[in-house]
């Protein structure tokens, strides 16, 4: 194709496919949303008055008397054209009036919050998509630079969407990752793998300090994604400031799984955990160990301990959670994904296929916000021309893995009927799980932005717990505060009394704090952690001697 014409139609065939394939991803099925969403329209209060109003103001546009703007921080229409040419700004104006009475009226509509987050999600979609700036002839911008260029960005955009579309990804490319290493700029913490089963590596990284305390402290990573989130790079790595502490650290990396691993479940991961923990204890000779458990590794690593607390197993001293929500009655943006038939449909992928492909979970959490995660980059790649950036966070994010079946099943059942909230409602490893029955100590970080563990869902798991418990409410998203280094100005963190039944009671007490969260969670950790003893300089043990350098081998399974 060598005209720009037959280039913006390719781009826009491309386009329709694109959304298509973001709406099956990880079988979250668009046919549901959008009768939910449908729905919501019809339900509407007023919907013939709304209906009235929007005509009104598409007639305003077209009168060019229309005061629609674009919210602020919407960079979709920065460009100086949307406000300096008139057929650009009555286009851009349309857009937005029409966008924000379908916002309007699916917020409006009074269903229950499952439901309104199927409407949304589809609304969202829907809303997105059909931005004139994600076409060539609706983007000044891309105009302006396929003139300048003598077309050449056109050229180079359709040559990066071919090159996704080889590669197999759901949505636009995020990210150049060929600037960071594994080992070398990324996951670059000094340490060594001192345990390896079937399931999981654990990393006990070396000590930055003359002394360390006697209790050790075992990350549990979630079981999606890689853990080389908490050291992705030096400066910017929570593992590196914990080590720095004066902790001795370890942590999980769960092997990716392939089709022969399809079975494995909650009891897989729950046993092999089990066997590192007692790996743990053997190597630093300690008779207790701290946990910290985050996203799904929180779930794995409560349900676990309230089995070990059934069995009078008393080995963990204290156990924290980042993001990780174990009462999933909180409305979410992800609720959707629990909603009938969605978790039928995904029981039955996984049971012919084995597993969940991460590019699949990926593209679901992409497009749970369609603006920011896709449509940015598909501008940006195709339509401008260019690379993405290269940032550290979406190359870790880029670097997907794969869910066991037996284990996605699990999990769903888990959600949908919230049963790891329920005392007795699901057993691990042949025992009934109660989360009450644990004694450990708790700390417990939310996030104020979170987009997929609303912070409200994170503080209920004070509730759940036995021991004392300390919320800390951090600024920042999902994964922005986990990479959230002291030092930071725009920083933040609360902190408050004692957490009760009622998150916004406490955050109405709470005191807000300059700085990262992660200096407060050190002191903490530090008061259940022992005493101070010279640190050891060789990682592992007689029994689990020290392997390959960290970050180790599972965390490059392809």
């Amino acid at each position: 194709m060598s005209e720009p014409a037959d280039q913006a139609q390719a781009l826009g065939a491309a386009a329709l496919d694109a959304v298509n394939a973001g709406l099956a991803a990880g079988q979250v099925r668009i046919g549901e949303a959008t009768v939910a969403l449908m729905q919501a329209l019809a339900r509407s209060p007023h919907a013939g008055r709304q209906a009235r109003a929007l005509l009104a103001e598409l007639a305003s546009v077209a009168a060019g008397t229309s005061g629609v703007t674009a919210a602020r921080g919407d960079l979709r229409f920065a460009d100086p054209a949307w406000q300096g040419n008139p057929l650009y700004r009555r286009l851009g104006q349309a857009y937005l009036a029409t966008a924000a009475a379908v916002t309007a009226a699916v917020d409006q509509a009074g269903l229950d919050w499952r439901r309104a987050a199927q409407a949304r999600f589809a609304a969202d979609i829907i809303v997105s998509a059909a931005a004139p700036t994600n076409t060539l002839p609706g983007n000044p911008a891309a105009l302006r630079r396929a003139v300048d260029t003598s077309g050449r960005s056109l050229l180079r955009g359709i040559g990066n969407l071919a090159a996704d579309a080889r590669a197999g990804l759901r949505t636009p490319r995020q990210v150049d990752s060929r600037p960071f290493s594994l080992g070398r700029n990324i996951g670059a913490t000094p340490g060594a793998v001192v345990f390896r089963n079937e399931v999981v590596e654990i990393i006990q990284y070396a000590p930055a300090t003359p002394s360390v305390r006697t209790v050790p402290l075992l990350i549990v990573w979630s079981l999606i994604n890689r853990f080389y989130i908490l050291d992705l790079t030096p400066g910017r790595s929570f593992i590196e400031h914990a080590v720095g502490q004066g902790l001795t650290v370890f942590v999980t990396s769960w092997r990716n799984p392939g089709r022969q691993h399809a079975g494995w479940d909650l009891d897989t991961y729950a046993a092999a955990l089990s066997e590192a923990m007692e790996a743990v204890r053997e190597i630093t000779g300690s008779a207790d160990i701290g946990t910290m458990g985050l996203c799904a590794g929180g779930q794995l690593l409560a349900a676990l301990l309230a089995v070990q607390a059934r069995r009078g197993d008393d080995r963990v001293r204290y156990a924290c959670f980042g993001v990780s929500q174990l009462d999933l009655s909180v409305p979410s943006p992800a609720g959707l994904a629990f909603s009938p038939p969605v978790p039928r449909l995904a029981r039955a992928g996984t049971s012919i296929a084995g597993l969940v492909d991460g590019r699949d979970i990926a593209a679901v959490f992409s497009w749970l916000r369609p603006n920011e995660l896709v449509w940015n980059y598909w501008v940006n790649n195709y339509l401008m021309g260019q690379d993405p950036p290269a940032f550290d966070i979406l190359a870790w994010n880029a670097d997907s893995t794969r869910l066991p079946g037996a284990l996605q099943r699990q999990l769903l059942t888990m959600a949908e009927r919230n049963l790891l909230a329920e005392p007795g409602g699901m057993t691990l490893l042949g025992t009934d799980v109660d989360l009450a029955a644990t004694s450990a100590d708790t700390y417990v970080v939310g996030a104020e932005t979170d987009h997929l563990v609303p912070w409200r869902g994170a503080y209920l798991t004070t509730q759940l717990l036995g021991g004392d418990a300390t919320f800390v409410l951090s600024g920042g998203g999902h994964i922005q505060h986990l990479v959230n280094p002291p030092g930071n100005p725009k920083a933040r963190y609360r902190t408050g009394p004692a957490p009760g039944p009622d998150p916004d009671a406490w955050a109405a007490e709470a005191t807000m704090h300059p700085g990262s969260w992660w200096d407060h969670w050190a002191g903490w950790v530090h008061a259940r952690s022992g005493p101070l003893r010279r640190a050891r300089r060789t990682p592992g043990s007689r029994r689990h001697p020290a392997g390959e350098p960290a970050p180790g081998r599972y965390v490059r399974d392809g």
